[in-house]
C-alpha cells in the first residue's frame, strides 16, 4: 500500500517540515495518513467542514483525549488552516473549564510555545468583557442564550449544601469563559461538545451539549461531520458513543 495523491497533497500543506512516522513506521504511517489525510477530510456528505472549523474541532478534541504530543503537532497545521492564534488561545483557555487546570496547563504551555515559533507576539490581547461585579449575571445570561429560559435561576437552584457548584458554573464556566470575545457562541458550544466527547464516561453532559448546539445551529448533520473528522484522533469507541449521543439529544428537540 501507497500513500496516495490525496494524503500526500494534504500532507505537504499542512505538516510541511513533518515526516511523522514515515521514517521508522512507514506501514503505519501509509495506513494513518491514508485515513486522516484522505478518506476522512473527503468523505461525501461528512466533509461540511472548512478547513478552520475543522482544525478548531480537532485541537479540542486532542485536547479532550490528553493527546499532547500529537497537540503539538498539529496547533501549525491549525494555523495554516486559518485558525487565529485568538482562536486557538480561547480554545485552549475554555478547556480549563471542562478538563481543569491540571489537564488544560500543559496544552497552554504547547501552544505558547507554537505561536512563539511563528513570531507571534504575547500575551495577545485580551478577549474578558467581564467584571467581578456582573461575571454571574453575564454567566447566566450566556446559559439561557445556549440552553433556554429554564437557566435563568440554575445558579440558585439544588439542595443547599451544592448550590454554590451550580453559581459556579455560571459565573465561572459560563461568565468568565463564555463571555469571552474571540469565538461565538456557536463555536464554542462545538468545542465544548469535542472536549467532552473526548474524554469518554461524561455521555449525559455530551448529550446535554449536543442539544445545546442544535438549539445554536449546530445541527445533527454538523456534529456528525465534527464527530467524523476528529475520530482518527479518539478511536471508535468514543465517537460511536458521540454519535449516540448526538441521536439522543436529536430526540429531545
Amino acid at each position: 500500500m501507497t500513500i496516495t495523491p490525496a494524503a500526500e497533497e494534504y500532507h505537504r500543506r499542512f505538516f510541511p517540515d513533518s515526516e511523522l512516522l514515515r521514517d521508522d513506521d512507514p506501514d503505519l504511517a501509509q495506513i494513518i495518513e491514508n485515513f486522516a489525510f484522505d478518506e476522512v477530510p473527503n468523505e461525501p456528505g461528512v466533509n461540511d467542514l472548512d478547513d478552520r472549523t475543522r482544525y478548531m474541532a480537532i485541537l479540542a478534541t486532542l485536547i479532550g483525549a490528553q493527546c499532547l504530543t500529537e497537540f503539538r503537532g498539529i496547533a501549525p497545521a491549525a494555523l495554516t488552516a486559518g485558525v487565529t492564534p485568538i482562536e486557538a488561545k480561547e480554545i485552549t483557555y475554555q478547556s480549563v473549564a471542562y478538563l481543569g487546570i491540571g489537564r488544560a496547563y500543559p496544552f497552554i504551555v504547547a501552544l505558547n510555545d507554537v505561536l512563539r515559533a511563528q513570531g507571534v507576539t504575547l500575551p495577545l490581547p485580551s478577549q474578558a468583557t467581564v467584571t467581578n461585579d456582573d461575571r454571574r449575571e453575564k454567566g447566566t445570561q450566556a446559559q439561557v442564550d445556549i440552553f433556554g429560559d429554564r437557566m435563568k435561576n440554575f445558579y440558585k437552584s439544588g439542595p443547599e449544601e451544592n448550590r454554590h457548584i451550580n453559581r459556579w458554573l455560571a459565573a465561572n464556566c459560563f461568565g468568565d469563559y463564555y463571555t469571552r470575545t474571540g469565538l461565538d457562541l456557536k463555536q464554542r458550544e462545538m468545542i465544548t461538545f469535542c472536549f467532552i466527547a473526548a474524554q469518554g464516561g461524561c455521555e449525559p453532559q455530551l448529550t446535554s451539549h449536543a442539544a445545546a448546539n442544535m438549539r445554536l445551529g449546530n445541527d445533527r448533520a454538523f456534529l456528525i461531520s465534527v464527530v467524523s473528522q476528529c475520530l482518527p484522533y479518539i478511536g471508535y469507541p468514543r465517537s460511536l458513543n458521540a454519535l449516540r449521543c448526538v441521536d439522543d439529544a436529536a430526540r429531545m428537540m
